[in-house]
């Protein structure tokens, strides 16, 4: 008794979960706890350019072994498509914007967003259940930002930092399961300028020996073929094979630490490509990613071409760890035996940075409706961050020069349509607006009425406009940022020249 008893107070001083280590105790020694761990790796703005759905240009073999023993969704889409608002939704498994967390980089001066009750992070559900938590870059551990060189989190609400309990799975407890977060850069690989497109293709030249020829790029059909898009796709596509090989080095480590066995690996980006109609806007491109899943209990070589939304990671993989998904959270979990599939998944986009906009979306397997409540503005309205990337600034000096083609114009429209409606399978790259078409009239009536129901039963918090001075306090934390910083100056004058029109555009009603 007095030998089991002491076990009690050793595990306990180690770090073991109480509920783990009162088994260990009445069992008279160590318990295993043989709960599956779950490690989620998701890379930064990222479509699905990897083989196993479709590219042709580069290998991908890691992200494809791990879908041919699992699972992969080919229809999943983010609720939001940027990385705050995103990761802010998939970390409570909620809407960002039912949890007031919709505008991008929000919630950062003076005034704070807190979590509505009863909502709690994921991490923090597990830690509940016994789990030891961990947040990491990639290589995993390698000192990040952060008091304790946690991985990247950018949820724009208030939240402690102890719902992890380091960077680093290895910090656990003897035969304590673990919930791993593995962020790693993805797409930002590629910088936004010549300089950073030398830097992965050499990365990827010493990695691989070679890089992604520019002749093996195809372009969708609204971005024009200079010279510099071509080669940040190319320089993309190597992110990409940078990003598979990162995949793989989790694996391995998995393996040789002899848990793979046990482990469920997700595999999702947080949004599309950062591109002009990417990331930031509810196109496929910027909401379609990635979405694999493997591990014990999921058959192998399995294909879901229903339509679900990044936010049931959330659930699936609570479910996953036998640990009730709480009635209040809106994510599903898609893998239950009795799961039935979502008809409709939604998206939001509202302020990017300095940025002012409110757009909302509905998918479904055959169309996506795009609604834009800010209509009177153009589709690329001013924002410091994209407009200083060397993509846009080519499309935006062919636009000059009369160089674009009709589809590509399009998007340099000094307003865009209230309602967009697009069939998918038709018309994958969403050019052909079906909106005004007496054919299309009853699927856009219902599509119509789906958004309206959703925002009504999510409690969507965009309907009112964000505060002046909620908005005035984020743009002063974006603003003294950058304010002495060698080399920000000009970036600087943008950003202030921005928020001056979008407070003009407001009080003018635009």
């Amino acid at each position: 008794m007095i030998h089991r008893f002491l076990t009690l107070i050793v595990l306990v001083a180690l770090g073991m979960p109480l509920n783990v280590c009162v088994r260990a105790y009445a069992d008279g020694a160590p318990h295993r706890d043989d709960r599956p761990n779950v490690v989620w790796i998701i890379p930064d703005d990222m479509s699905a350019n990897f083989g196993c759905y479709g590219e042709n240009a580069v290998e991908t073999p890691n992200v494809d072994r791990l879908a041919a023993r699992g699972v992969k969704f080919t229809d999943a889409h983010v609720t939001a498509p940027v990385c705050s608002t995103c990761r802010s939704a998939f970390i409570t498994g909620m809407y960002q914007t039912t949890i007031g967390a919709h505008h991008h980089r929000s919630g950062r001066g003076e005034l704070k967003i807190q979590l509505p009750e009863p909502v709690r992070m994921v991490p923090e559900l597990f830690q509940d259940a016994g789990y030891y938590t961990s947040i990491s870059g990639w290589p995993a551990g390698k000192p990040k930002k952060g008091k304790r060189g946690l991985g990247k989190t950018d949820y724009n609400f208030e939240w402690d930092e102890s719902v992890y309990d380091s960077n680093d799975w290895s910090g656990r407890a003897p035969g304590q399961p673990f919930f791993a977060q593995i962020q790693t850069p993805g797409g930002k690989l590629r910088g936004k300028d010549s300089n950073g497109w030398a830097k992965v293709r050499q990365s990827a030249r010493e990695q691989f020996g070679d890089v992604t020829p520019l002749d093996a790029v195809k372009l969708p059909p609204y971005y024009p073929n200079h010279p510099d898009v071509i080669e940040d796709w190319a320089a993309y596509l190597d992110s990409v094979r940078l990003t598979d090989a990162m995949v793989g080095e989790v694996i391995a480590r998995l393996e040789s630490e002899g848990v793979s066995d046990n482990t469920i690996v997700l595999f999702m980006t947080d949004h599309g490509i950062s591109h002009a109609r990417g990331k930031q806007f509810l196109y496929d491109e910027g909401t379609h990613v990635p979405l694999v899943i493997a591990g014990p209990g999921i058959t192998s070589g399995t294909v879901r071409d229903d339509v679900v939304e990044h936010i049931d990671i959330a659930a699936l993989s609570l479910a996953a760890a036998g640990i009730d998904v709480p009635g209040w959270m809106q994510a599903r979990d898609i893998l239950a035996d009795d799961y039935k599939p979502r008809q409709a998944v939604f998206s939001a986009r509202d302020r990017c940075d300095e940025t002012v906009d409110h757009i909302r979306s509905v998918r479904t397997k055959d169309y996506r409706y795009i609604r834009n409540f800010l209509p009177q503005r153009p589709y690329l309205q001013p924002c410091a961050y994209k407009d200083a990337k060397a993509i846009l600034i080519a499309m935006r000096q062919w636009h000059d020069a009369g160089k674009l083609n009709p589809v590509q114009e399009a998007w340099f429209a000094d307003h865009r349509p209230e309602e967009e409606l697009y069939d998918v399978q038709a018309d994958p790259h969403q050019i052909h607006n079906l909106a005004d078409d007496p054919a299309h009239a009853q699927t856009l009536n219902e599509m119509r009425e789906r958004l309206n129901q959703w925002m009504v039963q999510t409690n969507d918090q965009g309907r009112t406009p964000e505060s002046s001075e909620m908005y005035d306090s984020d743009m002063k934390v974006y603003v003294d940022g950058l304010r002495g910083k060698q080399g920000q100056s000009e970036h600087l004058e943008t950003i202030e020249e921005n928020i001056a029109l979008m407070k003009r555009w407001a009080a003018e009603g635009k």
